[in-house]
């Protein structure tokens, strides 16, 4: 069955041969990242204009898109403050 497939998809094939454990996202990666100061504005920006609409509003849409905007956003500020404190 196993010649079967590997003649049949040599993509398929390649991949299992490759094949990688991952186990999440890298931290190491995670705490490298340094935002660009216009993309955190944006955030900041996008993220008062949905809570504004959210208090307004009440959709519940709203309210979760910015339950979901706004972590990013103070993610990225506290990156931005840690870059701009290093001496």
């Amino acid at each position: 069955m196993e010649a079967a497939l590997r003649r049949g998809n040599r993509r398929l094939d390649r991949r299992l041969r490759t094949l990688r454990v991952r186990r999440g996202p890298d931290p190491r990666r995670l705490a490298a990242y340094e935002p660009r100061t216009a993309v955190v504005g944006v955030w900041l920006c996008v993220a008062v204009a949905l809570m504004v609409t959210g208090i307004c509003t009440g959709e519940p849409a709203v309210i979760w898109t910015f339950a979901a905007v706004w972590p990013l956003a103070l993610f990225g500020v506290f990156r931005l403050l840690c870059r701009w404190s290093k001496p």
